[in-house]
């Protein structure tokens, strides 16, 4: 199946998504105004005020249509850097918090592989509005299958390929992580891979996001888990300044 995404589709998916974010930004910016004219504030610090809400407002935008929409991140062409269809992989694992924009792409780009398709969304446990959001609208490859996070099911060193892609960081304990990442490594060959793409906690992502990239998690934390988990090695590759890929090797 091929599949085609609108233009700015991953900034429109973002603003749709958190939305909630965007209308209470909104109603502060104007109830933070009309106080600051109450009491008279100079024009400038007012203007100083609008500037920086306007910022956090509409940067994870920018960033996001940079992202998701220009940068070539649903192109894929990131897999060829890294030779994973050189590998010729039997068995391919796509693991997704709810919202699975990948699998069809990820099966067009190893036609000859066997993928499977893992959900871990819970929804007593994921109860963002814009995971609920985000779960309402994904595209649901045939045979996905609802599980839990500590338990794949599947049998040990059978995987070739694990990609988590944009979701791991939607488990939000550290411990909890470590458990879901070592049924990763069980699953996975001895000489396979885990591929994870996610933003960090870092320079970039404050600048983009402001606040907004606490969500995500670390450098030093994500290595942590990685190899507490059981890994041999972490690589990590930038993919635009504000991503990063991890390949993981059992």
């Amino acid at each position: 199946m091929e599949i085609k995404r609108r233009k700015f589709q991953g900034v429109l998916n973002i603003l749709s998504f958190n939305r909630h974010f965007y209308v209470i930004g909104l109603m502060v910016l104007v109830f933070t105004i009309t106080a600051l004219l109450l009491f008279k504030v100079p024009d400038f610090w007012i203007w100083i005020v609008v500037a920086a809400f306007l910022y956090g407002l509409i940067m994870p935008l920018v960033v996001s249509a940079y992202v998701y929409d220009f940068s070539g991140y649903y192109d894929f062409n990131w897999l060829k850097k890294l030779h994973l269809p050189d590998q010729k992989p039997k068995q391919i694992v796509n693991i997704n918090a709810g919202f699975d924009e990948t699998s069809f792409i990820l099966k067009n780009n190893f036609p000859g592989a066997s993928l499977k398709v893992f959900d871990f969304y819970n929804a007593k446990q994921h109860t963002e509005p814009a995971i609920v959001r985000a779960r309402k609208v994904s595209m649901v490859y045939p045979d996905t299958l609802q599980i839990k996070s500590n338990e794949i099911p599947l049998d040990d060193q059978s995987a070739d390929l694990i990609f988590l892609l944009s979701a791991a960081h939607e488990i939000r304990t550290h411990q909890v992580k470590v458990i879901f990442l070592k049924e990763c490594h069980r699953i996975c060959k001895p000489n396979g891979k885990v591929i994870t793409v996610e933003h960090l906690r870092d320079f970039p992502n404050f600048f983009a996001f402001t606040i907004g990239f606490t969500h995500f998690f670390s450098r030093i934390a994500w290595k942590k888990a990685f190899q507490e988990a059981g890994f041999s090695s972490l690589e990590e590759k930038k993919f635009t300044p504000f991503m990063s890929i991890f390949t993981c090797h059992p």
